[in-house]
């Protein structure tokens, strides 16, 4: 059901004003050791483990849910922030249009965004990256910006608390506007914040994410990663959602199987798509599809290799997508049209929701504009495959691989001379276009 948007004046808060930081003293109602103190915050304790085999296990509970997650609680908070003017600007007066064609992307002008949106903070040939204190974090976000508390019930019941402590010694899950929405309802879910865990997933990170979509249970709310070097802006661990009644593209994409695990994971390859990729979906538990996809992350993360997530279908289809846009700009090799563009191909364009920052771009929008844009994104298909070779030699010993001889045409030597390294090497940091 498609739900009405509250269309609001949104004007910069005190906590986003550019100038907050000449304030005397910290003033910011921040979540660092100096105001958080006796703060408190909603709390959504979700019931632990739930089937991913497609059924409606995913979404059942076994008594009357204290708090509707995905219309109550997230939207209706998110709601609240925006009637109180905590966004840059003001997302539900953009103009948004599916560009006619067979795939269905969806444009959206959005002219402010640039300029509102901060700045990468750190080198993007480098997927791997510790956690840097002193530059932007989450941890500096005003406590108003932060909508509810999100941890697994210890008792396996679901539980809703409206006012409850925070644990700073535990390091709470907590889910947060993005002061610079794509859409509507667009949030980020920051795992364990106070760890201050930098841009890279681990499997106890992206089983929360995957239960955070169980928990919305509504195909339209996705959730979305980027890894460094294909587009995050922040070097703190945070995956990004939001609320859009359309299909993506990426979702109705053919797809090819390539093989079935043990763990009954299914995994399959996109079929024409402008970018390559994987899906997996289904699997024996919750767990077994999310260690899968996660441990095919980590060893894109320790490999070097830029990749985008797209968590789809209220966490029952996962499409893993690496990439190599930023690599192409800092050889040169991506045209001066689509640079002047200033489109940064992340996880949502890849899905086929493109963001557009010129109006003369919007008016002008095709499905063939969008298709030689995401073109760019994606591997060749022998790097790929290459790459391919790494994510199933890395996630075979989860369960062995009964359909190995349905894997064509991925190499076996991937570890000589036949891999192309994927990020650029050197010291010189690589210019994202904001």
């Amino acid at each position: 059901m498609m739900l009405k948007i509250k269309r609001v004046p949104t004007i910069v808060s005190n906590f986003q004003a550019e100038d907050a930081g000449a304030r005397s003293g910290c003033g910011r109602n921040c979540l660092k050791s100096c105001c958080i103190q006796g703060a408190r915050l909603p709390l959504y304790a979700f019931k632990k483990e739930k089937s991913a085999d497609g059924g409606n296990a995913a979404v059942e509970h076994d008594k009357e849910t204290p708090v509707e997650f995905l219309d109550s609680l997230l939207l209706g908070e998110w709601e609240e922030r925006m009637q109180r003017g905590l966004f840059r600007y003001d997302v539900t007066a953009c103009e948004t249009k599916v560009i006619p064609g067979d795939y269905g992307f969806v444009a959206q002008l959005n002219e402010g965004r640039h300029l509102k949106k901060r700045p990468t903070e750190f080198r993007v040939d480098k997927v791997l990256q510790p956690f840097d204190g002193n530059k932007f974090n989450f941890t500096k976000v005003g406590q108003e910006e932060i909508l509810f508390q999100f941890e697994a019930g210890e008792d396996g019941d679901l539980l809703f608390f409206p006012n409850a402590p925070i644990d700073v010694d535990n390091s709470p899950n907590v889910v947060a506007i993005n002061v610079s929405p794509i859409e509507y309802g667009h949030v980020l879910l920051i795992p364990r914040i106070f760890e201050c865990l930098p841009q890279r997933i681990d499997r106890q990170s992206f089983l929360l994410a995957l239960y955070m979509a169980a928990e919305a249970a509504n195909p339209y709310f996705r959730l979305g990663y980027n890894s460094l070097g294909a587009f995050a802006t922040i070097n703190h661990l945070h995956f990004q959602a939001y609320y859009l009644a359309v299909p993506f593209p990426i979702e109705k994409a053919l797809t090819k199987k390539v093989t079935t695990l043990e763990s009954g994971v299914k995994i399959s390859e996109l079929v024409n798509y402008p970018v390559r990729g994987l899906i997996f979906e289904g699997g024996n538990t919750l767990l077994d599809l999310s260690n899968n996809v996660s441990d095919a992350c980590i060893c894109l993360q320790e490999n070097n290799i830029p990749y985008n997530v797209l968590i789809a279908d209220s966490g029952k289809r996962i499409f893993l997508l690496p990439q190599c846009y930023a690599e192409k700009q800092a050889l040169g090799e991506v045209s001066a049209e689509l640079l002047d563009t200033q489109v940064n191909p992340a996880v949502w364009e890849i899905s086929g929701h493109i963001v557009l920052k010129r109006k003369e771009d919007f008016e002008g929008a095709s499905e063939g504009n969008a298709w030689r844009l995401l073109a760019e994104v994606s591997l060749s298909e022998e790097r790929f495959q290459e790459v391919n070779a790494l994510i199933f030699e890395a996630i075979s010993g989860n369960s062995t691989l009964p359909d190995e001889d349905k894997i064509a045409d991925v190499p076996k030597t991937v570890k000589g001379s036949t891999l192309r390294p994927t990020m650029v090497g050197g010291t010189q940091e690589c210019v994202v276009l904001q």
